[in-house]
């Protein structure tokens, strides 16, 4: 009797397990499925290029990389030339979403065909995730420091006006490396001149705020009086009175109003005329016309401020029949006219600096047309050079909170909304942010529920913003690697995961300039390093 009722519950058990054992393999298929789910078919993109159906093509690609790597040579030879160029807030995620917006995920950005690829950690002294004036420490002056200070180094916390008198806590940027050895030093931007990453060239604060004498006397008062707001260290400063070129906005900081009714300072002073003053051949131009006009061989030194704060966005650039400001690659161009004059070389830093405004903005489509601007300044860059004796750097000082995302078909409009819809049956757009002003454009409060993409009024728009998952009154920066590439001289050294403040050390390695061990020195020879 025990052996029936033994039989009857193993095969009751059995029947259970062969039943339960499907179900959990169909929640698993289920879970796998919602992960990776079978999308419909599209139509094939007009980006589409029919060869990739065929195996051969992407051997042969595969093939033709190899080779390519293969036919590397070490260039060891002398960097003649130092151009940085950066790109503000250019993450990985913008990088992918810019080859889409000019046109299909197998394009390459100028830079991206550099020869030499690696990864910069960007975290700050005080914070895992960095701002621009603490990474233009790092990639400018070779050590980290506290958010929010620039080219001071970190026993100077973010306010503190006292201890940014103290000269020993100042620290000094490749571009005073290169001036010191006899090259002349430039920059260009799309930023106010006085911003956080081109100061970093020639500034030493312990706020990136302090940029006219207004906004320092009223953080520091009374202890305010030893000090120099940023605008006037690039005028009278120690590095900015050397520098041969700058370009870019911020009117407002060099003026008082008696002199500019857009100008900020209250000390009275003109100083783009202090600056004509200062030697026979400075120049100062306002606006594009000028800016082509000038001539290396009759200008001593060239400033060009060409708005009254940051420059206009290239697309609002392009809409305005009236603009008169020049675009980051006619900067970049008139800047190495004049600089490839100089017999010893140079140093230029060339900033893409509307890509991380447009991010905080959360501002997609504005933020990847600047950075195919920035692409395009490069390009002209590597034309006018040589890979023989020019270093060009091309990097970021910190990504965003950006991404991109979902399973759209190759070619999408990564602008436009999914073809599938989310959870709560709306569709979902492929790019959005981690956290933004634009929060509240896609999620209504009141219900308590996702708006339509489509629905939104500005979608197809250069100002629609993008969804954010966090209500912040700007996005902010993202915290991961970003990338570097490099060509010419001693472009290898740029290769793998290294941390942000080693790049102006390399560079310096390259140019043989600075303090630090060089190519040049007797111990680090050609032959040692080859």
């Amino acid at each position: 009797m025990w052996k029936l009722r033994t039989l009857l519950l193993l095969a009751l058990t059995l029947c259970v397990w062969s039943a339960a054992v499907p179900a959990q393999l169909a929640e698993q298929q289920d879970e796998m499925d919602s992960m990776h789910p079978e999308l419909k078919r599209s139509q094939r993109s007009f980006r589409s290029n029919s060869a990739e159906q065929r195996n051969e093509y992407w051997l042969q690609a595969s093939r033709q990389h190899i080779l390519q790597k293969l036919q590397q040579v070490r260039n060891t030879n002398r960097a003649k030339n130092i151009i940085l160029f950066l790109g503000d807030g250019m993450g990985l995620a913008t990088l992918a979403a810019a080859r889409s917006y000019m046109g299909g995920e197998e394009l390459q950005l100028s830079f991206e065909q550099f020869p030499h690829t690696g990864l910069s950690k960007t975290y700050c002294v005080d914070k895992m995730v960095p701002d621009s004036a603490s990474t233009s420490t790092s990639y400018l002056c070779g050590v980290k420091a506290n958010y929010g200070t620039i080219g001071v180094n970190a026993h100077i916390q973010r306010g503190d006006c006292v201890a940014m008198a103290n000269a020993s806590n100042h620290v000094y940027s490749v571009g005073k490396w290169a001036l010191d050895a006899g090259k002349a030093a430039g920059l260009v931007t799309t930023t106010r001149v006085t911003h956080a990453s081109p100061s970093g060239v020639y500034a030493h604060t312990a706020d990136r705020e302090w940029e006219n004498d207004a906004r320092l006397n009223e953080a520091c008062g009374a202890a305010a009086q030893p000090l120099n707001d940023i605008a006037l260290q690039l005028i009278h400063g120690e590095v900015g009175s050397r520098l041969k070129v700058m370009l870019g906005g911020g009117k407002r900081n060099f003026f008082d109003p008696e002199h500019d009714s857009k100008g900020q300072r209250t000390d009275g002073r003109d100083l783009p005329a202090e600056f004509e003053q200062l030697a026979a051949g400075n120049v100062y131009v306002k606006n594009r016309n000028q800016l082509q006009s000038i001539k290396a061989n009759e200008t001593n030194r060239l400033l060009g401020l060409f708005s009254k704060s940051h420059m206009h966005y290239h697309l609002e650039q392009l809409a305005d029949e009236k603009n008169t400001e020049p675009t980051l690659a006619e900067m970049t161009q008139k800047a190495l006219e004049l600089l490839q004059s100089e017999q010893q070389g140079y140093f230029l830093f060339v900033e893409g600096g509307k890509i991380d405004i447009s991010h905080h903005d959360t501002m997609a489509r504005i933020a990847l047309d600047e950075t195919v601007e920035l692409s395009k300044a490069v390009a002209l860059a590597r034309q006018l050079t040589s890979e023989q004796d020019t270093l060009i750097v091309v990097t970021s000082d910190h990504s965003h909170t950006f991404s991109l995302g979902g399973y759209q078909a190759r070619g999408s409009d990564v602008f436009s909304p999914a073809k599938s819809n989310a959870s709560d049956g709306k569709s979902y757009l492929p790019i959005s942010y981690a956290n933004g002003k634009s929060f509240e454009e896609y999620y209504n409060m009141t219900l308590h529920e996702r708006v339509e993409p489509k629905e939104f009024p500005g979608a197809g728009d250069a100002y629609q913003v993008f969804p954010a998952t966090a209500p912040l009154e700007s996005e902010t920066h993202g915290g991961e690697d970003v990338a570097v590439f490099a060509s010419g001289p001693w472009a290898h050294l740029f290769s793998g995961v290294y941390e942000q403040n080693a790049i102006p050390h390399m560079m310096a390695f390259a140019a043989c300039v600075g303090a630090g061990q060089t190519a040049c020195d007797q111990s680090a020879s050609n032959d040692a390093f080859a």
